[in-house]
């Protein structure tokens, strides 16, 4: 059972990285089988125009998982750079920061991001940068107050006594122990990656048709929900499974870095 959530990201990585070296046909319409029931030919039947829902799920994942990372990945690198220089540097620097974070956070993320969507228009690149820009308050918050703390150990003193440079005692003293708390926060934030980017491709402000995604794969199944529910089903247990492996993996890794709970 603990190696079943690495299993199901495992299958969410190979999905889309290979999913475009497969033969598949996401887009195929065959009349006969609109809104087929899943069977032997077709695992999760068709669609409304007799798309085949297996090859869209596969096809769906590879861009949920190009969005959440690139989200991650971007928030990530502006977010510590933001907030280490921030609690390093202090005064009207660090204020000005603080000041800039508690107006993000005065916004619910998604509503912003989809308020940013809506101006830049819909589009798998646009998506990444709304969901970028709301995104790397949370890790500029964590680095900060990890570097409040860290910059006045014995090591960084040491550092700035001997003449280092700042950005040499950021690299080498400060960014490796803020790797765990972030690394952490990162693997979260790449579940919400994953709910953000189908619920904004659920509302037509991401990848637009004919290109798959699971949440406009959801959208177009609801208005067949009582003839065809394996329309929703199929997406939404995609989403449900990655969501849930990668929330469980981080517990595992925050249990593993966090010194305290070690016995």
């Amino acid at each position: 059972m603990r190696y079943i959530p690495a299993l199901v990201l495992l299958i969410w990585a190979l999905c889309a990285l290979g999913g475009p070296f497969l033969p598949l046909e996401p887009n195929a319409v065959d009349l006969p089988r609109i809104l087929a029931a899943p069977g032997v030919e077709s695992w999760l039947g068709h669609d409304e125009l007799g798309r085949p829902v297996w090859e869209r799920v596969v096809v769906g994942a590879r861009t949920s998982f190009v969005v959440s990372v690139l989200v991650v990945a971007i928030a990530l690198a502006f977010g510590t750079v933001v907030g280490t220089l921030s609690a390093w540097s202090g005064g009207l620097w660090d204020h000005l920061t603080v000041r800039v974070i508690d107006i993000f956070l005065a916004f619910p993320g998604i509503l912003l991001a989809i308020a940013l969507s809506g101006v830049l228009g819909p589009g798998e690149k646009n998506v990444i940068i709304a969901l970028s820009v709301v995104g790397w308050v949370g890790f500029a918050r964590l680095a900060r107050a990890q570097t409040l703390t860290l910059k006045h150990r014995e090591h960084v003193r040491a550092a700035m006594a001997l003449g280092s440079g700042t950005w040499r005692i950021l690299a080498r003293h400060l960014i490796p122990l803020l790797a765990a708390p972030l690394i952490v926060e990162a693997t979260f934030a790449v579940a919400g990656a994953v709910i953000a980017e189908a619920g904004l491709s659920f509302l037509g402000l991401g990848v637009q048709p004919p290109a798959a995604s699971w949440g406009s794969m959801l959208r177009d199944g609801t208005r067949y929900l009582l003839v065809a529910p394996h329309l929703v089903l199929a997406p939404g247990a995609a989403i449900l499974a990655v969501v849930l492996a990668v929330n469980l993996l981080g517990d595992r890794l925050r249990d593993r870095l966090d010194v305290k709970t070690r016995k």
